[in-house]
């Protein structure tokens, strides 16, 4: 979960032109913090999905690797789509 979240902040963060402690300050995190959940080292806590979820104006699902940029939900190849 960890380095999908992290993968789609760098991306939203790059693309806003948002350096990491600005980011940082916007969620109420440590600078390290931001830098480790984009490295992949460390999964955010649930509170802090759905702040950056908020300031970036995606889902948590997105965040999550669980839908696409268009709100469509992402299976896996052993699940079915209804």
């Amino acid at each position: 979960m960890g380095s999908c979240f992290g993968n789609k902040i760098k991306e939203l963060r790059t693309e806003r032109g948002i350096t990491q402690p600005e980011l940082a300050k916007a969620l109420g995190v440590s600078n390290g913090m931001v830098s480790l959940w984009e490295n992949g080292v460390n999964a955010p806590k649930a509170e802090y999905i759905v702040s950056a979820a908020r300031f970036f104006n995606v889902s948590a699902d997105y965040l999550l690797g669980l839908e696409d940029e268009f709100g469509n939900k992402i299976y896996s190849n052993t699940e079915k789509k209804e």
